[in-house]
C-alpha cells in the first residue's frame, strides 16, 4: 500500500470513528426531546434507525448544503419521505444552526414549531411530509429541477413501511424513466411499522433486486455501520453514474442504537427515569467512542503522513461541530461545540412572470373556442421565462398545457403518464424552487390526500413568511395551479367516475385552495394573466372542454373573490347565477325571457363573492342558482346566510343543481350534454320556464 492509500484508509478510518461520537451526540439530543415534548413521546423506533443515515448524510461531506442560506439554488437538497423521524432531523438542524436548540424543547405543541411530522415552518425544511410515502415524489421533482443549471443532487429518506404506498413506486419508475442519476434514496429498512414493530405486514423481499428492475443502480449496506453507508454515499457522489438514480438500503431494525427494548416500538411516551437511563448509557458510550478515537489520532504521529492526516481530521471534526482538544501535543477530548444560529432570512423571491402582452392570442367575440386551445397559444408566450413549468397527467390534450411549454422548452414540458399523485408531488417541487408551476388532469383524478399534504405544506411556508424572525421571506409561498379539465356536464358521455360534479366542493373544503369556475375563453386569459402576475397560491382551475363562446371583452381583468353581472338592468325581477358553461344556458334563458318580456339578469360567480350574494339576497328580485354540479355555490350561499343576524326568506332563492331530491350529493352517468341538462333541469329553455314559474309564485 502506498503512502497516499494509507492516508486515504487511515483518514476512512478515522472519519468512520468521528461519526460514531457524532451519532451519540444526536441520539442524546434526540433523547432529550421526549423530556420537554407537550406529550412526552416519540417516533423513537423509527427515529433511532435513521439516525445512521442522518449522521452520514450532514456530517459524512458527501452532500453540500448552505445552512446560512437554504433556499439558495445550487446546494443539494435532502427531503424527509419518512416525517415520522422528524425528531432526528430537528437534532442534526438545531446542532447545524438552522434553528437554536430551544427549538427543541416542548415540540409538538400550539406554541412550538417543531411538530410531530416535518414541515415548512421549520427552518431549513422545505416542504410538509407525514408517513405516506409523499416526499419521494417531491425530491424526484426536487432532482429534476436539479437536472438543470445550476446543478445538484438531491437526498431522501424514506422507510420500508411506507414502501407498501402505490405512489411510492410511480416516482421510481419515473425517476428511472427521466434518467434522474442526481437522485439518492437511502431506504431505512428497519423491517417494521407501526402495528408490528418487529416485521412488516407486507414484507419487502429482494427490496434490491425490486429497485433493480425499475432500473436504479443498487447497494445493499449493513446500515448499523458507518463504513457501509458512508462507502455507498460517496460511490453516488463520485462514481460514474450512468443515467440511474441510485437507492441505498440500509438494513437495520427499529430503534438501533438505543438501549432499553423501549426504543423498539414505533411511538413511545417516556418517564423521566426513563429518559435518564438512555441519556446516562449514550454518555457512557461516547466516552468510549472519543477513547478509541483519541488512541487512533495520538498513535498517527508515529505514522507516514500521519500529521497530515491528522490535521484532516481535526479539520473534520470542526466540521462536525467537534473540536479535538490538543493540550502538549496529545489529543485528550473531542468536545461538542454548540454552534449560534446561522440561518438567515431568505432573500425575497419577484414572482412576477415577464412576457409580451401584444402576443397573447385574441378572441373573436363571433367564435368559438376551446380552452385548451387558448392555454396552448398563452403559454407558448407566458413560457419564454423560464419559470414557467406545466406538468401533465396523460391528458395534455384536454388541458393544452404540454404543446403550449413545449414550444418553447420541451424540458419544462413534462408527462408523467397515468400518474396524477406523482404530477401532483413534481408540481409542488418546481413551485418550491421558485417556478410557476401548473399541472393538469381530469377533475375526479387530483388526489385529495396528495393536495392535501401540498396545502399543509403551503400554509406552513406562510406562516413562516408572515412570522418576525422567520426564515421564508416574499415571494417564497407556492404558485402551483392544478388545471381541472372536463368538470360540470364537460365530460358528458365519458361514465360516472369521470364527472367532475362533486370535485368543487371536496376541494374548496381545502384550507387555501382557490377555486375558479371558467365561463368564457377571455375570462380563461385573465386568469392565466392573474396568476402570472406571482404569489396567488394554490389555484383549482376549473375549464371547459369543449369549444365555448366568448362572453367578455379583450380587456376583461380578473379578481378572485367577485362575481360579475354579465346581464342586468334596473328592470329585473330575477337573476341566474351560475358558473362555467352554466353561464351560457343562463344567458340564453335570459334572452329568451326578454323576448317574452320578463327582465332577468345573469351573475357570472366563477369564484364565490358572498358580498355579491347577501346582495342579491337582499335585492328583493327572485335568485336562481342553476349549477352543472352538487351545489357549489348555493352552500356558499346557505353558509353567508346564516350569518346573518336577520331572519332568511329561503323563498327568494331557488337552487337547481344535481343534488337528489332530499339535497344530497350524487354521481351522475353517462349522456349528452343536452341529456343532462335536460335531466336536472339546467337547459336554457328549463331555466327561463323555471323563472316564469318563480315569478308567478309557484
Amino acid at each position: 500500500m502506498t503512502v497516499t492509500e494509507t492516508n486515504g484508509y487511515l483518514s476512512r478510518h478515522g472519519l468512520t470513528r468521528l461519526l460514531e461520537i457524532k451519532d451519540t451526540d444526536i441520539r442524546i439530543i434526540t433523547l432529550e426531546q421526549c423530556r420537554d415534548a407537550i406529550d412526552r413521546s416519540i417516533h423513537i423506533g423509527g427515529a433511532f434507525s435513521a439516525t445512521i443515515p442522518l449522521v452520514s448524510l450532514y456530517y459524512g461531506g458527501t452532500m453540500r448544503f448552505d445552512v446560512a442560506n437554504p433556499t439558495q439554488r445550487g446546494q443539494d437538497m435532502f427531503v424527509l419521505s419518512k416525517g415520522h423521524a422528524v425528531a432526528p432531523v430537528a437534532s442534526v438542524y438545531a446542532d447545524l444552526g438552522y434553528f437554536d436548540r430551544s427549538v427543541l424543547k416542548n415540540s409538538r405543541g400550539a406554541a412550538s414549531i417543531l411538530n410531530g411530522h416535518p414541515g415548512p415552518i421549520l427552518p431549513g425544511i422545505h416542504i410538509s411530509t407525514g408517513p405516506l410515502g409523499q416526499g419521494l415524489g417531491v425530491a424526484q421533482g426536487f432532482a429534476m429541477v436539479g437536472k438543470r443549471n445550476p446543478g445538484y443532487d438531491v437526498y431522501c429518506l424514506t422507510g420500508d413501511g411506507e414502501l407498501q404506498e402505490g405512489l411510492i413506486w410511480e416516482a421510481v419508475m419515473f425517476s428511472s424513466y427521466k434518467k434522474l442519476d442526481n437522485l439518492c434514496v437511502l431506504v431505512d429498512k428497519n423491517a417494521g411499522q407501526l402495528d408490528d414493530t418487529k416485521q412488516l405486514i407486507f414484507p419487502m423481499l429482494d427490496l434490491d433486486k425490486r429497485f433493480g428492475c425499475f432500473g436504479w443502480r443498487v447497494f445493499n449496506v449493513d446500515g448499523t455501520q458507518y463504513g457501509t453507508v458512508m462507502e455507498a454515499l460517496q460511490t453516488f457522489k463520485y462514481a460514474p453514474r450512468e443515467g440511474k438514480p441510485t437507492a441505498i438500503i440500509c438494513r437495520t431494525r427499529k430503534g438501533y442504537g438505543g438501549f432499553s427494548n423501549f426504543t423498539i416500538g414505533h411511538k413511545v411516551t417516556y418517564t423521566d427515569a426513563l429518559v435518564d437511563q438512555e441519556i446516562s448509557l449514550h454518555k457512557q458510550r461516547r466516552l468510549d467512542r472519543v477513547a478509541e478515537f483519541l488512541d487512533f489520532f495520538n498513535g498517527l504521529a508515529g505514522k507516514d503522513g500521519g500529521q497530515k492526516v491528522s490535521e484532516e481530521l481535526a479539520a473534520r471534526a470542526r466540521q462536525m461541530n467537534l473540536e479535538v482538544v490538543i493540550s502538549n501535543n496529545k489529543a485528550t477530548e473531542v468536545k461538542p461545540v454548540v454552534v449560534s444560529v446561522q440561518t438567515r432570512r431568505a432573500p425575497k423571491r419577484n414572482k412576477q412572470i415577464d412576457y409580451d402582452a401584444s402576443q397573447l392570442p385574441e378572441m373573436d367575440k363571433t367564435r368559438e373556442y376551446a380552452a385548451a386551445a387558448v392555454i396552448t397559444a398563452a403559454m407558448k408566450v407566458f413560457a419564454r421565462d423560464s419559470r414557467v413549468v406545466s406538468i401533465d397527467a396523460d391528458l395534455a390534450s384536454t388541458s393544452g398545457l404540454e404543446p403550449g411549454v413545449g414550444f418553447v422548452d420541451v424540458g419544462r414540458a413534462i408527462n408523467v403518464g397515468v400518474a396524477e399523485p406523482n404530477m401532483m408531488n413534481i408540481g409542488e417541487a418546481w413551485a418550491v424552487m421558485g417556478y410557476n408551476a401548473w399541472t393538469s388532469t381530469f377533475c375526479p383524478f387530483f388526489d385529495w390526500r396528495v393536495l392535501r399534504r401540498i396545502a399543509i405544506g403551503y400554509q406552513e411556508r406562510m406562516e413562516a413568511i408572515a412570522t418576525e424572525g422567520g426564515w421564508l421571506n416574499e415571494g417564497h409561498g407556492l404558485d402551483l395551479t392544478f388545471v381541472a379539465t372536463a368538470p360540470n356536464f364537460e365530460t358528458n358521455t365519458n361514465g360516472a367516475t369521470h364527472m367532475g360534479n362533486d370535485d368543487i366542493i371536496i376541494f374548496d373544503n381545502i384550507a387555501h385552495v382557490k377555486v375558479i369556475d371558467v365561463s368564457c375563453p377571455n375570462q380563461l386569459l385573465a386568469i392565466m394573466k392573474w396568476i402570472m402576475a406571482g404569489n396567488k397560491g394554490l389555484v383549482y382551475l376549473r375549464i371547459m372542454r369543449a369549444p365555448s363562446a366568448v362572453i367578455y371583452d379583450a380587456d376583461f381583468r380578473f379578481e378572485f373573490g367577485r362575481g360579475y353581472a354579465v346581464k342586468e338592468s334596473p328592470d329585473d325581477k330575477a337573476v341566474i347565477v351560475s358558473s362555467g358553461r352554466g353561464v351560457h344556458e343562463a344567458l340564453s334563458a335570459a334572452a329568451e325571457l326578454e323576448s317574452a318580456g320578463i327582465k332577468c339578469g345573469v351573475v357570472d360567480m366563477p369564484s364565490i363573492d358572498e358580498k355579491q350574494l347577501l346582495d342579491l339576497y337582499r335585492s328583493g328580485k327572485r335568485v336562481i342558482i342553476a349549477e352543472q354540479n352538487n351545489g357549489y355555490i348555493w352552500a356558499a350561499c346557505q353558509r353567508a346566510l346564516s350569518r346573518l343576524k336577520e331572519p332568511v326568506e329561503m323563498t327568494r332563492l331557488l337552487p337547481i343543481n344535481v343534488m337528489d331530491e332530499n339535497g344530497r350529493p350524487r354521481f351522475i352517468h353517462s349522456a349528452t350534454y343536452q341529456e343532462l341538462t335536460n335531466q336536472f333541469g339546467l337547459s336554457s329553455g328549463q331555466l327561463a320556464e323555471t323563472v316564469k314559474r318563480k315569478l308567478n309564485g309557484q
